[in-house]
């Protein structure tokens, strides 16, 4: 039986909302968490990225703040990174458009000083990095003590981010009775002992693995030498001209040296990580959303803020480190039921880490090797799989399928 979003007890003004923004049915993490939230239970929500985890905890919230008084901080959503807040900001605006509610984005790397006034002038949902939030604490800027609704968007990035210090800090200065709710694609030990800390009786939503990418999503492993990366991506973005790209870097300076040689070869690019200035990374983002760059080169700083649709291919330029990091990057791709490719880049050095990006997973990946861009050393098979590398030509096009809004 199919379920629809009228089923699930929302406002008219917010079934409205949602049927402006294109969805038509809720996603299995909607279907489990929005009744959960609205009942104001304490949610642990984990689901891949891509599949609605935003308007899963923002619904419940905008009908709560409905009723009662306007313009008073009653809702703090904790994001790990200034795109995140952003994004989820836009959100909270686009899905109350139709209810009297003010909100506001507090993070770093911009002036204090509209985030004072906006905070002073009173509020009733602020979205912040831990960091700016403890600065605006500690100047009195803002008042916590009749919050209602505290989130943790991502959590388990916020505390790999080194916020677990900061994270407790504003948790103490909040009133115990609260609604509590974290949601992520993935539940660390480091989130689960924080929930036990922070929530009470609450109920875990987990749709999927823990640890799993959309099943959109065609996994390829391209054995490479690192310095012949660089040219191999240029090859790839000849033969899949249609596809936007978003290309991750382990280093800002990684992201610089990759996105001038991309356009030194004709390509529509940008960059995006930390030393760009807040304006620029906005530009940057706003352009690609647009389809006005093709290629985006980011930093790990953007895997958790970028919300882009039709995203055709994901390259991993760089093993990430952190497992768990592989699931966030691949998950800007296949998004609400479309297809795409994340493609992984790898030298004899990541062979490793490649190993525990798999591990995490419970699934191994072919090894493939390009003609032309064949490494000095033949790659190790996965022990699932034929020990002969597959000689495969760059014709790696995702399988098209319409991009479903849900």
């Amino acid at each position: 039986m199919t379920v629809s979003f009228q089923s699930l007890g929302l406002a008219p003004e917010l079934l409205r909302a949602v049927e402006e923004q294109g969805y038509t049915e809720p996603t299995p993490v909607q279907c489990e968490a929005i009744p959960k939230g609205l009942e104001g239970r304490d949610v642990v929500g984990s689901a891949q990225t891509g599949t609605g985890k935003t308007a899963a905890f923002l619904l419940p919230i905008l009908q709560r703040l409905a009723s009662g008084r306007r313009g008073t901080l009653r809702t703090l959503i904790l994001a790990p990174t200034r795109e995140l807040a952003e994004q989820v900001l836009n959100s909270a605006r686009d899905y109350g458009r139709h209810l009297d509610l003010s909100s506001v984005a507090v993070y770093g790397g911009v002036r204090m000083e509209p985030q004072t006034r906006a905070l002073k002038n009173g509020v009733d949902i602020v979205v912040a990095t831990p960091g700016r939030l403890l600065d605006h604490m500690g100047r009195g800027h803002v008042d916590t003590s009749r919050i209602e609704v505290l989130v943790l968007d991502e959590a388990d990035r916020m505390l790999d981010m080194g916020f677990s210090r900061d994270v407790n800090k504003i948790i103490d200065t909040l009133p115990k009775e609260r609604q509590t709710m974290f949601f992520s694609a993935t539940i660390s030990g480091d989130v689960d002992r924080l929930a036990k800390r922070a929530l009470k009786d609450y109920a875990a939503v987990e749709i999927g693995r823990r640890a799993e990418a959309a099943e959109g999503v065609e996994h390829v492993v391209v054995a490479v030498d690192k310095p012949r990366k660089r040219s191999l991506l240029a090859k790839v973005l000849e033969v899949l001209p249609d596809d936007r790209t978003l290309v991750f870097t382990r280093t800002k300076h990684a992201a610089e040296v990759v996105s001038n040689h991309l356009r030194r070869m004709g390509n529509n690019v940008a960059a995006l990580h930390g030393d760009k200035t807040q304006g620029a990374r906005n530009e940057a983002l706003g352009r690609f959303k647009r389809g006005k760059t093709r290629v985006l080169v980011a930093t790990d700083v953007a895997a958790r803020g970028i919300d882009v649709d039709n995203i055709g291919l994901v390259v991993n330029y760089d093993v990430p480190r952190d497992p768990e990091v592989y699931i966030h990057r691949v998950g800007r791709t296949a998004r609400a039921g479309a297809q795409g490719i994340a493609m992984t880049l790898m030298s004899p050095d990541e062979w490793t880490v490649m190993g525990d990006v798999e591990k995490l997973m419970g699934r191994t990946f072919k090894r493939e090797v390009i003609p032309g861009f064949e490494p000095a050393v033949a790659p190790v098979q996965p022990v699932e799989h034929t020990p002969t590398p597959r000689q495969t030509g760059p014709s790696l096009r995702p399988r098209r399928g319409a991009a479903r809004r849900r």
